[in-house]
This record gives C-alpha cells, structure tokens and sequence, in this order.
C-alpha cells in the first residue's frame, strides 16, 4: 500500500496556534520533513513528538523530494513542515507536492496558521479581493516586470519581506505604485505583534531611521478605479491628437466615431476634439 503526504500547518508564532489534527497526524507518520529540523526539534519537544526528522529545504528540494516519494512507495507516510505557516506557500514544499502528484502519491493539507491571511485580515484594507506575491524576485530585470504588473492591480496585494530588504522594497513599491496606504505587520500571534497602518512613503522614512527587525508582512492597497480612470486619459491626452485619431482609422472606424471614442477617452467633448484636429 501506498503511503501519503501530510501538509501540516505550524504556528507561525504562538505555539498555542496548532491544530489537534495536525498533533495527531505529526505522532503518527514514519517521518516527518522539515525545512529546518533545528527550528522544528523545538516545536517537537513541546509537544512531546518523537517522530524521526530529516531535512527538506530550498536547496535539497528535488533530491530528497525523490528519496521521500521512495519512501511513501514503500507505504511510509510523510509529513511536511516548514519553519512556520502552511508548506509550498514561498516553500520549496510546492516541488515536492508537483512530484507527488506526477508519481500518483496522494497528498492533503492539514489547515492552519498562514501569515498571509492574518496580516489580510489585520489591515484594515479590503479582503474582499486580494493577491498573494510572496517575496518579490530578486532579479532585478525580473523585479521591474513584477513591480509593473502590481502598479495596475486593483487587488489588495500582500508582500513578504525580510527586514535586511524591507527599504528597499518600501521603496521599489512606492516607485512603481505611488503613494498606496499599507499596512506593515511583524511578530505576527507573538507577544510583540506589530500592526501599523501607513502609506508607503511615511513607511520608508520610518524604516530609514529606524532599523527593520524581524519577518515582515506588508498589505499593500489595490489601485482605485478612479486611480485607474485617472491613468488611463493621462495615457491618451499625453498622445498627439493625429496618433490618436490613427490609431481608431486603423480599425476601420469612420472619422466620425473615431472623433466621438477620442473625445471619451480624453475626457473633453467632441468639439474640443475638432478644434484641436484644425490647430495640428
């Protein structure tokens, strides 16, 4: 008989965050993958679990995704940790369960702590619609085409970022995005939790006088339709009149209409338009 893949949830901060199941199930498996069995032997003890530890971190995530996958053929059951929240979330655990599914391994997660949601829920920013980025690509040609696509999202986007990083990226965001509200959070469920509202320049001149400390969350507003409104005419009123009017004629649409989508797109009227077509 086959073994399977347990995905556990650990707290990522108070240990008391754990669920009963993911208890039971860290008791019970053969072996239990961690990203860092020093870290994970201290949540262990706590608990009173003895089940064997072996590691599986970024750096080992296809060799030993192998070796595991061997075992649960061999009808072991393994369990997934990482340092803190839920695996193959920014975790090299997301190799591990592609491969499990192409060997036909069953997989499920055991639901808990995710820094992501919390932070979500803390920032008083919408939830109703958000995105998940993680920590942004340090390639730096790769970083300017994240960054472009997160200046016309509408979403509430949520960034992780570690402190030694955190200017930076305050920065690189208030490039690419403007002035957005955020909200940064850190020692998320600990008894210094930090939840603090503010815009993402007010951030940067904070975290230039002060020095950054520990794992940060930062919620990030989504573009307003009236900020995307706005862009969109300075797109249009910053194009000549002609290339305008061309790029309508180019699609076979009569002077006429192509005078009246012009006139929308740059918010003025009509005659406004022709006046300015008789001064080119």
């Amino acid at each position: 008989m086959v073994g399977m893949l347990y995905l556990c949830a650990t707290p990522i901060g108070n240990l008391e965050d754990i669920t009963l199941r993911v208890l039971d199930t860290l008791r019970n498996v053969d072996v239990i993958a961690a990203e860092d069995t020093r870290n994970s032997i201290k949540l262990l003890n706590h608990f009173e679990i003895r089940t064997p530890m072996t590691s599986y971190h970024e750096y080992n995530r296809i060799e030993k995704a192998h070796y595991l996958i061997g075992l649960m053929q061999e009808g072991r059951d393994v369990a997934l940790i990482t340092d803190a929240g839920t695996p193959a979330v920014s975790d090299p655990g997301e190799a591990l369960v592609v491969l499990c599914r192409e060997a036909g391994i069953r997989v499920t997660s055991l639901p808990g702590a995710a820094a992501c949601i919390t932070a979500l829920t803390l920032s008083g920013l919408s939830t109703r619609r958000f995105c998940f980025e993680g920590f942004l690509p340090a390639d730096k040609k790769e970083r300017r085409e994240v960054l472009a696509e997160l200046s016309e999202e509408s979403r509430t986007m949520i960034v992780y970022e570690a402190p030694h990083h955190l200017t930076r990226t305050l920065a690189d965001l208030e490039k690419a995005l403007g002035n957005r509200r955020l909200t940064i959070c850190r020692e998320l469920t600990k008894k210094f939790e930090t939840v603090m509202p503010s815009t993402l320049q007010e951030a940067l001149q904070y975290y230039e006088d002060n020095a950054p400390r520990g794992e940060y969350v930062l919620v990030v507003e989504g573009r307003s339709m009236a900020q995307k409104k706005e862009a969109a005419v300075l797109k249009w009123t910053e194009m000549p009149i002609e290339e305008h009017m061309r790029y309508y004629e180019d699609q076979g649409i009569d002077r006429k209409e192509a005078m009246k989508l012009a006139a929308k797109d740059r918010g003025i009227g009509k005659r406004e338009v022709y006046r300015m077509l008789l001064d080119c």
